[in-house]
């Protein structure tokens, strides 16, 4: 009989192996392949830390521009799939767009062997911004945005597409800074789910559309979202205080704050939150940062809990004008590149993961005749 894990969600059970990262081990808490997650967001542009997740190393100069310059190449949309997003509603879920953008592009460009694997990633890596831009210019303003843009970075790129013209150097800094963050993340759910996908040998596409679908709960990738929801309402520091007391008086869920895995902080809000900061003062913002720091106060006198990765990214992308619906697209953009390494791991060493289940129904019994129903 197979051994029963106790814990629900799998909470603190080993599922597997990678050497991609470690969550709560060392260094500041998150490592991308030995490197702390604080050094590479100080000292690295993001695709740089693609490179890394992707092809084990950091790029020297000659490889990091050679690998730049193919991303560049690769942003132009397939006509076909510029059709099908332009059918796409404007109110519909950005996440639900760029897993139907993901799954098309499937058909489009398939993957017909496990060879093509880096290709098909790369190909990914570099138009999902166009994806979720083109989407969102022709559904919200009407416009046929080119996406094929000669920005230097992803996050550039993206910024350039959203508003017509483009980023500052600070802007550009804080994308490199953000997607580095997010980039990966162990056996999170999304991951998981990806890693679950390719164990029957799917596709990529196919691995990568279900990591999306994961992503898309609340509970994972909307928490940024949900944190501007929340703090957007409050007027001042004072009032978020009052508002966040009576939150925990009627014990609703606020977002944004603990983590499954850290226990007493989350490496990447430290980093994010100082930008956050950096960025308020350049916009002159005498509200939201403040409201964000009396938010984190609050929760740590009341209830020990620390905001994760997502509650300062919030204010961060609002202050780079970014619409709300468009936070977790972002993080796609980044995970894509742990997604995608987590299946070539598992490609590299497969077998199908298929746990059992502890049965918690009825006893063998017998059909009754119709009769005795």
């Amino acid at each position: 009989m197979a051994k029963v894990l106790s814990g629900a969600g799998l909470r603190g059970q080993v599922a597997g192996k990678t050497a991609l990262s470690t969550v709560g081990v060392s260094g500041s808490g998150l490592t991308y392949r030995g490197y702390d997650v604080k050094d590479l967001a100080e000292h690295c542009q993001f695709e740089e830390v693609a490179y890394l997740i992707l092809k084990g190393k950091l790029p020297n100069q000659q490889e990091l521009d050679s690998y730049k310059a193919m991303l560049k190449s690769q942003r132009g949309l397939p006509q076909a799939l510029k059709e099908v997003l332009e059918r796409i509603p404007a109110d519909a879920h950005p996440m639900d767009v760029l897993r139907t953008g993901c799954s098309m592009l499937g058909n489009l460009e398939g993957e017909h062997d496990f060879e093509q694997q880096q290709a098909i990633t790369d190909r990914m890596l570099a138009c999902f911004p166009s994806i979720i831009c083109y989407w969102y210019r022709f559904s919200h303003d009407g416009v046929r945005v080119d996406v094929e843009t000669d920005d230097d970075s992803i996050g550039a790129h993206f910024l350039h597409m959203l508003h017509g013209e483009k980023p500052s150097e600070l802007h550009e800094r804080v994308m490199h800074v953000s997607l580095i963050l997010y980039a990966e993340h162990e056996f999170n759910a999304s991951t998981f789910t990806a890693r679950v996908c390719a164990s029957t040998l799917s596709d990529m596409h196919s691995c990568i559309t279900g990591a999306i679908g994961s992503l898309r709960g609340p509970l994972h990738g909307g928490a940024n979202e949900a944190a501007m929801e929340m703090i957007e309402r409050f007027e001042s520091a004072d009032h978020a205080e009052q508002e966040m007391m009576g939150m925990l008086e009627r014990k609703e869920k606020i977002m944004g704050f603990g983590h499954a895995i850290y226990s007493e902080s989350d490496p990447r809000n430290e980093i994010i939150k100082g930008w956050s900061e950096k960025l308020a003062a350049d916009v002159g913002d005498t509200v939201l940062y403040p409201v964000s720091v009396r938010c984190e106060a609050v929760m740590w006198r009341e209830k020990k809990l620390f905001c994760n990765a997502d509650f300062f990214h919030a204010s961060a992308y609002h202050f780079m004008k970014i619409p709300t619906k468009l936070f977790t697209p972002i993080f796609v953009m980044s995970r894509l590149t742990g997604w995608a390494g987590h299946v070539m791991e598992q490609r590299a060493d497969n077998r199908i993961i298929r746990p059992s289940a502890e049965y918690t129904g009825e006893e063998l019994r017998p059909v009754p005749a119709m009769s005795e129903r």
